[in-house]
């Protein structure tokens, strides 16, 4: 079986082959220069930072950053050649445009402030810094340029806007038939005013995709499982989610469940959509409004046509029938409304 030439190479240990190629930077304050600035032991510094450390202008901590790394790219070794082979590897693979995570997970480290210094050192990336538009991300610059992504993303998210619903990227990719698939999965995980839930990609603002009240977790829950559901098994599943500030009390999202309008109960704790057609009230109300829309109707119909909108017991829905003042029988085991 034929193999690729990257999979012939061992991935490099990427925190050690950064600490080697620094080494090989004669002079300390140029050292400690791109320690801090890439964050290599730590927090990533500012050049405003750095040079009150170093007692030098802001603008002579930019030149030496600059010059050493053109330095550190003109250097010859292996090990920077075989980074190199992954890194173009991956970004091939990725869509030509990847954020920092996804590659260094492709690298199989967390180590994200290495990756990014040794991306400097390849000529073939041009990394971007987190800003505005774009998460800290990096593009071959032989397939992309800044110009021609700005305007990548403009168009992303302008049609996505337009669509107003979540949207999967194979479906979203006939609306970018242009485009090469993979680019789009690559852009769609670089720029910023977009995300996803559950394989579906939409705005950082839609709720559906990025909920952040625990009224949108609860709506996202049921949703997803297209179910109603008891309040603890909603509680449950948004603690085992990937959901930011998932840690809620059972109690907070039963109280959510009962304020909120688009939740309705449905059986003892039970909630449902409703969107999915059920109605708000206890089971007298539902008994009620299907008596007004048909009746009479025989106390089989009237369970079975309950039963669709509440998870109860067919027991309860005859002692509703029974003992309640508003309805009244009359025939044989057959009801209508008492007005």
């Amino acid at each position: 079986m034929e193999t690729t030439a990257t999979a012939d190479v061992a991935k490099p240990d990427i925190q050690q082959l950064a600490t080697d190629i620094l080494d090989t930077v004669d002079k300390d304050r140029e050292r400690e220069i791109i320690r801090r600035r890439f964050g290599l032991e730590g927090r990533r510094e500012t050049l405003e930072e750095i040079g009150s450390i170093l007692g030098i202008t802001r603008e002579r901590v930019r030149q030496i950053e600059k010059h050493t790394l053109l330095r550190l790219q003109q250097m010859e070794q292996d090990q920077l050649q075989a980074l190199r082979e992954h890194l173009v590897n991956g970004l091939e693979e990725l869509g030509r445009i990847a954020p920092l995570h996804e590659i260094s997970r492709h690298l199989e480290t967390d180590q994200h402030a290495h990756v990014n210094f040794l991306a400097h050192l390849v000529p073939d990336i041009t990394v971007i810094p987190e800003n505005d538009f774009f998460h800290h991300s990096m593009f071959l610059h032989a397939h992309h340029d800044h110009k021609t992504l700005a305007q990548h993303r403009d168009d992303l998210l302008k049609t996505v806007h337009k669509l107003n619903e979540p949207i999967d990227l194979t479906t979203l990719h006939n609306h970018f038939s242009a485009w090469e698939a993979h680019h789009l999965h690559g852009l769609a995980r670089s720029v910023k005013g977009l995300t996803h839930l559950d394989g579906k990609w939409g705005l950082e603002t839609w709720s559906q995709v990025n909920p952040k009240s625990i009224r949108d977790k609860i709506f996202v829950i049921l949703q997803r499982n297209q179910t109603p559901m008891h309040f603890n098994e909603i509680a449950e599943e948004i603690k085992q989610s990937d959901f930011k500030r998932k840690n809620v009390t059972t109690q907070a999202i039963h109280n959510e469940l009962i304020k909120d309008d688009r939740f309705v109960l449905v059986g003892r704790g039970i909630y449902a959509l409703n969107e999915w057609g059920f109605s708000a009230g206890t089971v007298a109300d539902v008994i009620a409004g299907i008596l007004r829309q048909e009746s009479p109707l025989h106390r089989d119909e009237i369970i079975k046509r309950v039963l669709t909108q509440r998870h109860v017991k067919p027991t309860t829905i005859i002692l509703n029938l029974q003992g309640k003042d508003q309805f009244k029988r009359v025939a044989k085991a057959t009801y209508a409304l008492n007005e």
